[in-house]
């Protein structure tokens, strides 16, 4: 699905082959050479505006893209003991990175997780799951975590945005 909203065009005679777009607040900004016709100019941007929104799809997964992950998740570490009733992104939450409620299993990530590393959303939607099977944080939940290979380090990249960020940690853990 191409973008919507507003459409600048920037032509440029130094610019000889490449079309390129990218976003500007909510303005689509496109650069092409100036020489192309009409027709071709309109084809590029058909073609620049698709990449564009396949490249932001890949970027920013949707909630049905997250509850398919969490599921797949569940069976590779978990040994599919839970199914999420739901997972999604919120924009409420700015002091962690997810949560959970255990009675109806619903799972909410922050969307400040958008753009972070696929590892780093996997290990906090495993996190989040483990809760689903144990509430707290004792040796039992870490167990169950340290199954994603990555966890340390998604850890350590989580309390490096949290660091620079200016964000709360708990007891030298990170928020999520």
């Amino acid at each position: 699905m191409p973008p919507t909203g507003e459409i600048e065009v920037r032509r440029s005679a130094r610019r000889r082959r490449t079309v390129t777009a990218r976003r500007d607040g909510d303005k689509t900004v496109v650069m092409m050479p100036a020489g192309l016709s009409a027709a071709e100019e309109q084809e590029w941007i058909t073609m620049v505006l698709e990449r564009l929104a396949r490249r932001e799809q890949r970027r920013h997964p949707s909630d049905a893209v997250l509850f398919d992950r969490a599921r797949e998740l569940s069976q590779r570490y978990l040994d599919g003991l839970v199914a999420p009733a739901s997972v999604r992104w919120v924009g409420n939450q700015h002091s962690r990175w997810g949560s959970c409620t255990p009675e109806d299993g619903t799972i909410r990530l922050s969307a400040q997780l958008r753009g972070m590393p696929a590892w780093v959303v996997d290990y906090v939607l495993l996190h989040e799951l483990t809760h689903l099977i144990e509430p707290g944080h004792g040796p039992a939940f870490w167990k169950l975590v340290n199954r994603y290979p990555k966890t340390e380090r998604a850890r350590g990249y989580l309390e490096g945005v949290a660091a620079t960020a200016g964000l709360p940690l708990e007891d030298g853990e990170p928020v999520t």
